[in-house]
């Protein structure tokens, strides 16, 4: 029996986070992965301005974030595609070997009655030294009898369960393999942009790139040199003391203060922390400090919450960008954000006018 259940519990696939799907992703952020041409960007392109550059890398950095966001909605559903299919196969284990408990005493039970059942019962009776001993086990008999039959049903009953039980298996299954196709071209969407701008910059100098990394980012070196040591509002920074006062709640605060101490961290996609984010990872972890559990994606985040207008945001609201709701910042007052601009630029406090704005959400 035992080799029974062995065969019918699947391997445990590998988990789809982790330290190597981290590393599998920066190593596409340096290029390192081999990119794929998609919708034209492995053409050769012509001379271009720094500004056409520039131009040209930010709409690549929007369809790639684009991808990223959609990458980590089928990751999430794969993750919990992945954790029913294992939770199903680990139920019908349990069950199966039930069964083969069941199926061992009812078979005790066959062969107990095959052994004493040979004679007819009237035929016993007669021969039986002590007639009223005879009744109590012919009734003893019966109630045996009785049991047998359930205990058949019971079997039965196990064996619809466990067949349900794969079937429901071989959905979760089906639903992990399309999730994960979906992985596989949102991944290669990803670094096939990120491939493509990583080569346009490489064509500009040192100087011309920090500039467009710079200018992705939505603020100059001084105020990035400066968001991470201001704590008095310095270089027109809101001071993190002064954001998170201001804040509706505690939870709202403690996500502020999160942020604020990941500024300078870097821009790795599909990452949640501690140590890098994208844009909807870093405000994931932000609100994980504060003990908020948050959707994973863009498009998810901004339904988590009481919607707010540009007029009314405070401190810790979240800021949502695109008409796609392609990317999200955590707002600081003073018409800031800290959010995670792109592979060109840190997590670090920027305008929400630079960006086209979409809408808001206060985390409630």
């Amino acid at each position: 029996m035992q080799s029974h259940v062995a065969a019918h519990r699947k391997p445990r696939q590998r988990s789809l986070g982790g330290r190597s799907a981290r590393t599998a992703f920066t190593l596409a952020l340096a290029g390192a992965a081999t990119a794929t041409a998609f919708d034209g960007t492995g053409q050769a392109e012509p001379n271009l301005t720094p500004a056409q550059v520039k131009a040209k890398v930010a709409k690549l950095y929007q369809e790639a974030e684009q991808a990223t966001e959609k990458y980590n909605g089928a990751r999430e559903k794969a993750t919990a595609a992945e954790g029913r299919l294992r939770t199903l196969q680990d139920e019908a284990a349990r069950k199966e070997e039930k069964l083969g408990t069941a199926r061992e005493a009812l078979g005790s039970m066959a062969a107990a009655q095959y052994r004493e059942g040979g004679l007819d019962p009237a035929v016993q009776l007669a021969l039986s030294d002590d007639p009223d001993r005879y009744l109590d086990g012919a009734a003893f008999a019966e109630r045996a009898g009785d049991r047998q039959s359930a205990a058949v049903s019971r079997v039965r009953g196990q064996l619809r369960e466990i067949e349900r039980l794969r079937g429901a298996a071989r959905v979760e299954l089906t639903s992990l393999k399309a999730r994960q196709a979906e992985l596989r071209t949102y991944k290669r969407t990803v670094t096939s942009k990120l491939e493509a701008a990583r080569r346009l910059l490489s064509r500009l100098t040192a100087p011309e790139r920090s500039a467009i990394g710079e200018a992705a980012g939505g603020t100059d070196a001084r105020t990035s040199r400066a968001s991470r040591a201001s704590t008095d509002g310095r270089d027109g920074l809101p001071a993190p003391g002064s954001a998170t006062a201001e804040a509706p709640d505690s939870r709202a605060a403690q996500a502020v203060a999160y942020a604020y101490s990941k500024l300078g961290s870097p821009y790795v996609w599909g990452a949640t922390g501690p140590d890098a984010f994208d844009c909807s990872g870093l405000i994931l972890a932000s609100y994980r400090s504060a003990g908020v559990s948050l959707p994973r994606t863009t498009y998810a985040q901004i339904g988590a919450g009481q919607r707010v207008s540009r007029s009314e945001l405070l401190p810790g609201d979240l800021v949502f960008f695109y008409s796609g709701i392609s990317h999200v910042g955590l707002y600081i007052g003073d018409g800031r954000m800290i959010h995670a601009p792109n592979p060109s630029a840190p997590v670090r406090v920027a305008p929400i006018d630079e960006m086209p704005f979409a809408g808001a959400t206060r985390v409630v």
